[in-house]
């Protein structure tokens, strides 16, 4: 019986040996593969946010909170005669964000005009109606004011915008297609644009990003990577009217200096030269390169200054009086071109005017006044 057994048991323990032997080298293989495979990494290592998701999660936990949704209701009678009902029907929505604890809300223009009923909806959805405190056309910004409690308002910082660089990172919150407090992102695509307002004004200045930015996101802000405004997110241009890769925003250096006139005065002071100039068109078929003064106010700097416009000599043939050639030593050509220059000023603020009448030119120190 034992002269039996012995081959078999040695054939079970050398088997048993094998396969211990095969089993060692697969654990073997398998650590080797898991130090040389970054998949093995990646399944084995938790993933870590990268710093710009970091960044972008933080600005929307400190700036969504103040972005709010701005409702534009309007009445409309339906019916005939004295038969006829009284409808508050949505007439446009937009975005907007807390200007300061008092309850001011910065949105655009174009998102309040015509409403007879505004509401303002925070992303907890608290409602609250709004009055309008003051409106820009001209630059599309307009100022509401809402009662709310001063703890629960945080207004949006705001940062310069004159020290933009194309290739930075910006930040859009806003209610686009009433999806409320969506946040997109991007990079300054360009700067120093120039787009038209509602009363086709120029608004100069502009900023020019590629972040996301669809109807409704009008009047949010556009942040800096910091999370502070830059500017305020006013237009888009694509042919479809939805996002095609290119948004403008009013520049935080013009909001700052508009809004707290708003808020004051519920207008905008303009500065001016106290001088009514020539159509461009006029003074090209002339044949004159500038921008000709047509009229001088009376009793301004101007006036005193001896400015003169355009009159008729004794033949009745049309004379021209003064023509503005540059301004701070910038050269002009058209009126868009002297505004755009005036646009930053302020009234009392001295600007040097380059003249040139019957071909001799001199220089002249304005003070600027309000119109």
């Amino acid at each position: 019986m034992n002269t039996t057994r012995s081959p078999l048991l040695t054939l079970a323990l050398l088997a048993m040996v094998l396969f211990l032997v095969f089993q060692l080298r697969e654990a073997r293989h398998m650590r080797v593969v898991q130090k040389t495979s970054p998949t093995a990494d990646a399944r084995t290592e938790p993933s870590s946010r990268s710093n710009r998701e970091t960044e972008a999660t933080l600005v929307y936990k400190r700036v969504s909170p103040s972005v709010v949704a701005v409702a534009n209701n309007a009445l409309v009678r339906r019916g005939f005669f004295f038969d006829f009902q009284i409808y508050e029907v949505p007439q446009g929505a937009g975005s907007g964000f807390v200007w300061d604890k008092k309850g001011h809300i910065v949105s655009n223009y174009h998102v309040v005009h015509q409403a007879n009923r505004l509401t303002v909806t925070f992303p907890d959805g608290t409602q609250y109606d709004a009055k309008l405190v003051g409106i820009a056309p001209d630059y599309d910004l307009a100022v509401l004011k809402i009662d709310a409690p001063p703890d629960r308002l945080v207004p949006v910082e705001v940062v310069a915008s004159r020290d933009l660089e194309v290739g930075q990172q910006v930040y859009a919150i806003g209610n686009p297609f009433g999806l409320d407090t969506t946040l997109s992102s991007g990079i300054v695509s360009a700067l120093g644009r120039t787009i038209t307002s509602m009363t086709d004004r120029k608004i100069h200045d502009v900023i020019q990003t590629d972040a996301a930015i669809n109807p409704g996101n009008s009047g949010g802000p556009l942040l800096a990577c910091c999370g502070r405004l830059i500017g305020v997110n006013t237009a888009i241009l694509s042919p479809s009217g939805a996002y095609a890769g290119i948004g403008f925003a009013v520049p935080s250096d013009t909001v700052s200096r508009v809004v707290p006139q708003l808020i004051e005065k519920g207008r905008v002071t303009r500065a001016g030269l106290g001088v009514r100039l020539l159509p461009d068109h006029v003074t090209a078929r002339a044949g004159l390169r500038g921008v000709a003064v047509y009229a001088v106010f009376e009793q301004t700097p101007a006036a005193h200054a001896g400015l003169a416009g355009v009159g008729l000599n004794r033949f009745g043939e049309l004379v021209f009086g003064d023509i503005i050639v540059a301004v701070d030593g910038q050269a002009v050509t058209t009126i868009e071109d002297v505004q755009a220059i005036l646009d930053p000023r302020q009234p009392g603020d001295s600007v040097e005017l380059t003249v040139a009448r019957a071909g001799k030119s001199r220089k002249i120190t304005l003070t600027l006044i309000e119109e």
